[in-house]
């Protein structure tokens, strides 16, 4: 049995490994806060979550429709999901009480055990079925479609009161009939376990009734080796039937575990619904296109991870690259590059996961796989260099990167000069693009971008981050040459400027001693200000 809530042909695996890029994925897109955001406090959605969007990137656009269907009802009944979630966690949390028989060594426990495990399962799936008579009309997407059918075919009542028949026939308590064969050494052998065709007779007619209809042993009651030699040889008998309904509740017990995970998912994307709503951001379910597309066009863009830390709205972005291979992003310092181009990572993720994405509108070919090369703080430990740790990340990622993926790069190689950067950059682009692998790049290297928009290459687009005449920063990007400067005194007077003291004026000459004759001596050390910044030492 198998729910198909997140793929159209399979189950979904929690344990897959994760590709190799997921840790600088996780930390440079900052995805904590949006696995926190979709788990709400319970763990079990959150590992799922993360677990799903880090593998994201293999899922075909099939699958990407099948989840976005789901996710479609889920929208639309958002109690009905978080119930049938509810019920498939009461399910699994309901077998911590038969947990120990089932891992007994006697045969008999087991089988006891087993026994009330499949009863409670039994009631379990009953509710489930009694779920799907309810609701299924409710739902139109495959995956829900698929259960709710399979539910109501495959416990119908019929086959509910069979599994309650042959419980309580299992509970033995007519006894049990065994069938052997005498072995080397008059031992028994091939012990098999035989149904009891005939009811136990009632007491009247075993008061009188002439003698036993079979031959027949009696144990004294204080013959404990006795009863020790029995019990073995019904454990013997019974084993085979105890292990089957171990399986049999086994099975079961992974059916639920495997609902409850995917519809944990689920619920993630419903808690980050109700979450984004409230902070008044666009949400959409994207477009995906066909791979080697060069498909991307998105309407108010915004980095859902920033929407949930900031409280003041999020500006977005609207930016058509269709046919454009390289994304190189320029311009003021804190005019949002960087928040773009998370938001363009976070939003492929969530579109290969079948989420929706914070925006009016998005649209974006189906990638192979996601990189991200972010500039890193020094190494602590002072094993190497900046450059040196970033020129091996980049090696790592072009050991793994293949066409079809998109790269995405922050400000990477500013750890060197001018020269030095800007060449090892144009190199990796080139590199890249000959590969088929699609390149955002954020920079405030002047040469490369420069170089670049003097090729005049049809793949490429450049983007600028908007500053305003007064030096205010809009946070949108617009279609833009590269400038030669990121307005970095912006930021300077925006810092320093309010904690400087206000000039004062230097007073008239006045009377005073008179000065040896000769040039006026100069000093050329500054001295901290009482606010601690450098004044002019020429100013009094």
């Amino acid at each position: 049995m198998k729910a198909l809530l997140m793929h159209p042909q399979q189950g979904f695996d929690p344990r897959q490994p994760l590709p190799p890029q997921a840790p600088a994925l996780a930390q440079d897109l900052e995805l904590d806060t949006l696995w926190q955001a979709m788990a709400d406090g319970d763990d079990v959605v959150q590992d799922v979550v993360r677990q799903a969007m880090l593998s994201a990137m293999a899922n075909d656009v099939p699958t990407i429709l099948h989840r976005q269907a789901v996710l479609r009802d889920g929208l639309r009944e958002p109690a009905r999901v978080r119930e049938l979630h509810a019920l498939a966690q009461e399910a699994v949390d309901g077998r911590r009480k038969y947990h120990l028989g089932i891992f007994m060594n006697y045969p008999s426990s087991v089988l006891r055990s087993s026994i009330e495990m499949m009863q409670f399962y039994v009631g379990m799936l009953t509710r489930l079925r009694a779920f799907a008579d309810a609701h299924a009309a409710r739902f139109e997407s495959a995956g829900f479609t698929h259960l709710f059918a399979m539910l109501r075919a495959e416990f119908s009542d019929d086959y509910i009161a069979r599994i309650h028949s042959h419980l309580a026939e299992l509970k033995f308590d007519a006894g049990v009939l065994l069938s052997a064969e005498l072995g080397a050494g008059n031992e028994g052998t091939h012990h098999v376990l035989r149904l009891l065709r005939d009811k136990r007779p009632n007491w009247l007619k075993r008061l009188f009734a002439t003698g036993p209809p079979t031959y027949s042993f009696h144990i004294a009651d204080r013959d404990e080796a006795g009863a020790r030699a029995l019990s073995q040889l019904q454990d013997r008998g019974i084993n085979g039937v105890a292990n089957a309904l171990a399986q049999s509740t086994e099975h079961i017990v992974s059916f639920f575990e495997m609902l409850r995970t995917e519809l944990a998912f689920y619920v993630g994307a419903l808690n980050l619904n109700d979450r984004l709503v409230q902070r008044g951001a666009p949400i959409c379910l994207p477009e995906a296109l066909a791979p080697d597309s060069q498909g991307l066009r998105c309407a108010d863009l915004r980095d859902a991870c920033l929407v949930l830390k900031l409280p003041q709205p999020v500006v977005g972005n609207t930016v058509d690259a269709d046919g454009r291979g390289l994304v190189v992003i320029t311009g003021a310092n804190q005019g949002g590059k960087s928040s773009f181009l998370r938001a363009i990572g976070v939003a492929h993720l969530m579109m290969h996961s079948g989420l929706f994405v914070t925006a009016q509108s998005f649209a974006a070919e189906r990638c192979a796989g996601l990189f991200t090369h972010y500039k890193r703080e020094e190494d602590a430990g002072m094993k190497s260099g900046r450059l040196d740790e970033e020129l091996a990340r980049l090696g790592e990622i072009a050991d793994t990167i293949t066409p079809g993926c998109l790269l995405l790069c922050n400000e990477s190689f500013a750890s060197t000069n001018e020269r030095e950067g800007s060449e090892i950059a144009r190199q990796t682009v080139l590199a890249m693009r000959e590969r088929r692998i699609k390149v955002f790049f954020v920079t405030h290297l002047y040469d490369f971008a420069h170089a670049l928009r003097a090729q005049h290459r049809p793949d490429t687009l450049f983007l600028r981050a908007e500053r305003r005449d007064d030096g205010t920063r809009s946070f949108r990007l617009v279609p833009g040459d590269p400038l030669s400067t990121s307005y970095g005194k912006d930021l300077y007077a925006q810092v320093f400027a309010a904690d400087l003291p206000p000039p004062r004026e230097v007073p008239a000459s006045r009377p005073g001693p008179r000065r040896a004759s000769g040039p006026t001596p100069m000093t050329t050390d500054a001295s901290p200000s009482p606010g601690g910044r450098w004044a002019d030492p020429h100013v009094e």
